[in-house]
Parts: structure tokens; C-alpha cells; sequence
């Protein structure tokens, strides 16, 4: 009987401590799930910022052509001709 009192109180013990590191999993699990959701966050948030910054860069871009800059003189042709494109449709379209 004390062979299996102590087969008993070791597997007893063995399922203590698999319990136990299941737990530390599951909480280091969730841990995990929220540094990769904030770490989503901050790669949204600086995307964000990116397109952002990138419109920026290209109204100056723009805006330098105007000024008498000789580098993007054929994107700014390029780009006012679609303005004026895109103003003629919204007069058709309020002609109509």
C-alpha cells in the first residue's frame, strides 16, 4: 500500500506543478497578447503619420515648383492639370 501512497502523492505532485506552469503560461501568454496589440497600435499610429508626412512632403514639393524651383516643374504641371481635370468634372457635374 505505500508503493501506491507514493505513486499516488507523486503523481499528485506532478499534476500540482503542470497546473501551476499552465497558469504561469496563460498569464505570460496574455502579456504577450497585450504587447502585440499596443506594439499594433504604434505601428498604426506611425503609419498614420507617415501618409501624413508624405502629403506634407509632396504640397512642398509643390509649392517650391511654384516658387521658380526647376525640379518638380514636370509633377507640378502634372499635378495642376489633374486639378484643373478634376474641376471641369465637378462644373459638368453641376451643369447636369
Amino acid at each position: 500500500m505505500s508503493v501506491i501512497a507514493e505513486i499516488i502523492d507523486t503523481l499528485e505532485y506532478k499534476v500540482e506543478k503542470l497546473f501551476e506552469k499552465s497558469k504561469g503560461l496563460e498569464n505570460n501568454n496574455q502579456e504577450l497578447r497585450l504587447q502585440l496589440a499596443k506594439a499594433a497600435q504604434i505601428i498604426q499610429k506611425q503609419s498614420e503619420e507617415m501618409e501624413a508626412l508624405k502629403k506634407q512632403y509632396d504640397t512642398l514639393k509643390i509649392a517650391n515648383s511654384l516658387l521658380g524651383s526647376d525640379n518638380n516643374k514636370r509633377e507640378t504641371k502634372l499635378k495642376i492639370n489633374s486639378l484643373i481635370r478634376e474641376i471641369d468634372y465637378c462644373i459638368a457635374q453641376l451643369s447636369d
